[in-house]
């Protein structure tokens, strides 16, 4: 499943210009990764509030994916609880709930320095399956 979930991270172009790497991706739940880079932030140093956010995003639909198959973020929405300082981001998302059109699902975005995490972000969305095409 880990391998199928990079194949597609690696169609998503944004994903790629980001440096996004899928670390895990297993029937209902994912964890994304990226290294945080000089271009990523805001100018009091820290991870860019967008970069936390479309990790929590992407995240989330990976782990919605997991049980739904391909779909979309229908909605989300991210409370940031601390600036996200340090040389990584790491995002680890569960389904809370899934039927068979939508899934709840739940992400803690995290800040690594010095091997160390500090939560920086938790989200919350929900994720839609959609027609194959």
């Amino acid at each position: 499943m880990l391998e199928k979930g990079r194949e597609i991270l690696s169609q998503q172009s944004f994903s790629l210009l980001l440096g996004a790497k899928l670390e895990a991706f297993e029937a209902g739940s994912a964890e994304l990764s990226l290294e945080i880079r000089d271009d990523l932030k805001q100018n009091n140093g820290f991870a860019h509030g967008g970069v936390v956010s479309y990790l929590a995003d992407n995240c989330i639909t990976f782990a919605g994916a997991s049980v739904l198959g391909s779909c979309v973020t229908s909605e989300y929405k991210v409370n940031y609880v601390r600036p996200a300082i340090g040389d990584k981001l790491i995002a680890r998302s569960t389904v809370l709930y899934s039927g068979k059109r939508q899934a709840t699902c739940e992400c803690k975005v995290y800040a690594q320095a010095d091997g160390e995490e500090k939560l920086v972000a938790v989200s919350l969305g929900t994720i839609s399956r959609i027609a194959a095409s």
